[in-house]
């Protein structure tokens, strides 16, 4: 695989109390004798389209709630290529097997450009212990978590190649608006769906010209659902 490159940008230190999607991430149910615990800093931080926030098998120190954009979780199989096996967007945590282990279990790569909190793992370990909200909230995140795994390997990984690329194209909708899809490159959904990239090419190009989605930018990446009901029609 490509060497990863891990730069990110430094914004500050995350103002909890404030955040602008407290409601959807790992702190929502923190009270302010909770957040009179956090001593140690929580680092704001943005990452470039392609820049990885850590590596499978690296050490693993802390987690990360995506504030903004969508990060790609990416594993090699057994003879060397990267298979991406799920897509982490606003509200989610990112790295939740730091909890449990001492090395990540995947390559953390931003699809987009993405803003996280990272927080040190003794701080979620500290707090957790003191707080039965936050240890309520990581489980739901746990649950989550094991879900969306479940979904994406029977949604992506099973059917015709058709059926995958429509899949692909339901599960990528804005949460906020059904009638919006965002895709990626074509190489990065072959890594999705186990296709090779002119599949996929061949098959959103009959979409297309089927009526079922429409191309709205240059690009190839966004897209409108028209008819949501075909997208898994054998």
């Amino acid at each position: 695989m490509t060497p990863l490159k891990t730069e990110s940008a430094w914004r500050g230190i995350s103002d909890c109390r404030h955040c602008g999607i407290r409601d959807m991430v790992l702190f929502a149910d923190l009270n302010e004798h909770d957040f009179s615990r956090i001593h140690t800093p929580i680092d704001d931080l943005e990452y470039a389209q392609g820049n990885a926030l850590y590596a499978e098998a690296g050490p693993a120190q802390a987690i990360f709630t995506l504030r903004s954009g969508m990060v790609k979780l990416v594993r090699s199989t057994l003879d060397g290529r990267p298979r991406i096996v799920r897509v982490l967007r606003t509200g989610d945590v990112i790295g939740l097997e730091a909890l449990a282990g001492a090395c990540y279990d995947s390559d953390a790569v931003a699809l987009t450009p993405v803003t996280v909190c990272r927080i040190p793992i003794h701080l979620i370990h500290k707090l957790a212990s003191h707080s039965p909200r936050l240890h309520g909230q990581l489980m739901s995140k746990w649950q989550r978590a094991l879900k969306d795994a479940d979904d994406w390997l029977a949604d992506m990984n099973f059917g015709t190649a058709r059926q995958r690329v429509g899949n692909l194209v339901l599960k990528m909708r804005n949460p906020n608006n059904h009638d919006l899809s965002l895709l990626f490159s074509r190489e990065d959904m072959g890594a999705m769906l186990d296709l090779k990239l002119e599949t996929v090419s061949r098959e959103i190009s009959r979409l297309v010209r089927g009526g079922v989605i429409k191309q709205l930018d240059k690009q190839g990446r966004i897209y409108r659902v028209i008819q949501p009901e075909c997208l898994t029609a054998v």
